[in-house]
């Protein structure tokens, strides 16, 4: 089932040019009603926000989109300079409103927060000194205990104009987009339900952001929302790992705001948040291996701790990954609860160092501090073993693709509210689903216009399929395609959750592969094989393909059963980025973490309701 395809060829066929982000403005093309795969995050933190600061981040939002369209930025830490490999097309600085800019003013002696008692510990040249506070802080407002000088309106409410326009001057329509955005911090108990907050434009954006200090119920969040939007404001949440929430990001039964998980809070939910982030610098939140012990793939890049600073792991892991949330999702909607879970998936970063690291062999750390492969790999001193795991268990982050027609604020923005989006963990892979009732098996094989009767008789990712007509079955078509210069894919799968006689059940199908394997008796499909090179943190293409394509129809397809389908593409393996660190120190890999990854995508799913 291997396939060979130039880079070109694979471009054309998936609808985009290898490299959208060089087009100049003038030069932007005319929208695309067949739609280009742009990449970019909105989950990146600066010195503005508290933790950035204290860790010892040293830019600001200007530095951040300099960086993500090619430029070469501070690190902190080391001294040395940050700088990406291969631009971004699209970029949103999301600084905590909680305390925004608070801790930089602390270093600057003409601000009257020089003087405050916390400022000694925050700018100390004492990086566990500074972590210490930063940690009190937060530890404070997960307990609701907050000092109002350090949330003054007038400081939060310049730094916030300052993000507003700054994402305003970095907007350049066809060639590079910008949106302002927040980060909305509710952490009670230390449990993760932080949202980023993103705004289409500027135009009547509210003077503060709404914070949890304010609230850190989700619902007020999205009753404040709501209200914006009645005032002309378009904007989105996006809920973010999930692995790190000890089970309240996705409640099946009540909200930690206290709601009952019903129609009123799924139609809240869904409004507000229409995609998900599910792959970023704290681990990955697809799957955990208990709540999917048949899952061969499901152990990968899994950041197990809430986010306390005494490294705690979460006691629940249900309610914290995306794909128990779907099929739970399927049985609250059956019930007439509603789908409070009809999310789309998007990687993303939460680098708090402006620059969105993804790339394996060019990665730097979540914080200014972590500058340094040896810091990185070895810890800093002063610091637990146990904090200093978790940043060696730090995944590089990830990426979020937007089907869009043009690298606009409207058509990103709009793209990412129909959920025609995938996330990867950092490789700029190509990804199409599709599925349809219309289809054939040869849908594909037909020439370049396959795209627009894709879109013509069927659904995108992120769409909807109803009542099979005669107990028809769907076509699914799917195309994935390596990163340019990447590596080479492993196989396609296809993630089914569906309803049976009231039991949440899921299976994993094998679509498509690369070289010549075939499955055992089991149906079981051999490992792909390892080129890596550890000692040389080195891998080589002589497997896997650089395309892969199929029209799939499911075998076990029951007209009657709710059921929900996304797409896993994997690569082959490559070295992680503790093996270049590791290469770069001189040593040998540790053996607390992995030395080789598979690096993957994920489609937002395609729903069918009987």
């Amino acid at each position: 089932m291997r396939a060979l395809y130039s880079l070109m060829a694979i471009a054309t066929l998936l609808g985009s040019a290898l490299s959208s982000t060089t087009l100049a403005a003038a030069d932007a093309p005319a929208p695309n009603a067949q739609r280009d795969v742009y990449f970019g995050n909105l989950h990146v933190h600066t010195r503005y926000s508290f933790d950035g600061f204290a860790n010892g981040s040293v830019t600001a939002p200007d530095d951040a989109y300099r960086w993500a369209r090619g430029e070469a930025i501070p690190g902190g830490g080391d001294g040395s300079m940050l700088k990406i490999l291969r631009p971004l097309d699209w970029y949103a600085v999301s600084d905590h409103a909680e305390f925004l800019g608070v801790f930089p003013k602390m270093a600057d002696p003409e601000s009257p927060l020089s003087k405050h008692p916390l400022a000694p510990r925050i700018t100390s040249d004492d990086q566990a000194v500074a972590f210490q506070a930063y940690s009190d802080t937060l530890n404070n407002m997960s307990e609701g205990k907050v000092d109002l000088e350090l949330v003054d309106p007038d400081i939060v409410g310049t730094i916030w104009s300052e993000v507003v326009s700054t994402a305003d001057k970095h907007n350049d329509p066809g060639t590079f987009t910008t949106f302002p955005a927040y980060e909305w911090t509710s952490n009670p108990g230390k449990q993760n339900l932080h949202r980023v907050v993103l705004f289409k434009n500027s135009m009547g954006i509210p003077g503060l952001p709404f914070s949890a200090i304010d609230s850190d119920r989700p619902e007020d969040l999205w009753q404040w929302m709501d209200g914006q939007r009645d005032k002309g404001v378009d904007l989105l949440a996006v809920a973010h790992n999930g692995n790190a929430s000890n089970g309240l990001m996705f409640p099946e039964k009540s909200s930690y705001g206290g709601s009952p998980v019903d129609a009123d809070y799924a139609s809240a939910r869904m409004r507000n948040e229409p995609v998900y982030e599910v792959s970023q610098i704290k681990g990955t939140s697809e799957v955990h291996p208990t709540l999917s012990p048949n899952d061969e793939f499901a152990n990968f890049e899994i950041w197990d701790y809430t986010l306390s600073a005494d490294a705690k792991p979460p006691e629940k892991r249900r309610g914290g990954y995306a794909r128990a949330a779907y099929v739970a999702g399927l049985e609250l909607a059956a019930s007439g609860a509603g789908n409070p879970f009809k999310f789309g998936l998007i990687g993303d970063s939460d680098t708090h160092n402006s620059a969105s690291m993804v790339e394996e062999n060019n990665y730097r750390g979540k914080f200014g501090m972590e500058n340094d492969a040896g810091h990185r790999l070895n810890g800093l001193p002063g610091f637990p073993e146990a904090n200093n795991l978790q940043v060696r268990r730090f995944s590089s982050g990830g990426l979020a693709a937007v089907w869009a027609e043009s690298n606009t604020r409207d058509a990103i923005f709009d793209a990412i509210q129909r959920k025609e989006t995938y996330a990867t963990t950092g490789p700029r892979m190509k990804l199409r689903f599709f599925g349809g009732f219309n289809f054939d098996s040869k849908a594909m094989a037909g020439g370049s216009d396959w795209l627009a009767k894709a879109y013509d008789k069927g659904v995108p990712m992120g769409g909807d399929l109803h009542s099979a007509p005669d107990g028809k079955a769907p076509v699914f078509l799917i195309m994935a395609a390596m990163e340019p210069d990447g590596a080479n894919l492993d196989r396609v799968q296809v993630i089914k959750g569906w309803l049976e006689d009231g039991r949440q059940k899921e299976k994993i199908f094998d679509v498509a592969w690369s070289d010549d394997r075939k499955p055992d008796e089991q149906g079981n499909l051999p490992p792909v094989g390892n080129t890596v090179n550890i000692a040389e943190a080195s891998y080589d293409n002589s497997i896997g393909a650089p395309q892969l394509q199929a029209a799939w129809t499911d075998p076990e397809f029951d007209p009657a059963q709710h059921a929900v389908y996304y797409v896993r593409v994997l690569e082959i393996p490559t070295p992680r980025w503790s093996t270049y660190d590791a290469k770069t120190l001189g040593i040998k890999p540790r053996t607390d973490i992995p030395v080789t990854i598979q690096e993957r995508a994920w489609s937002s799913p395609i729903w069918y309701t009987p």
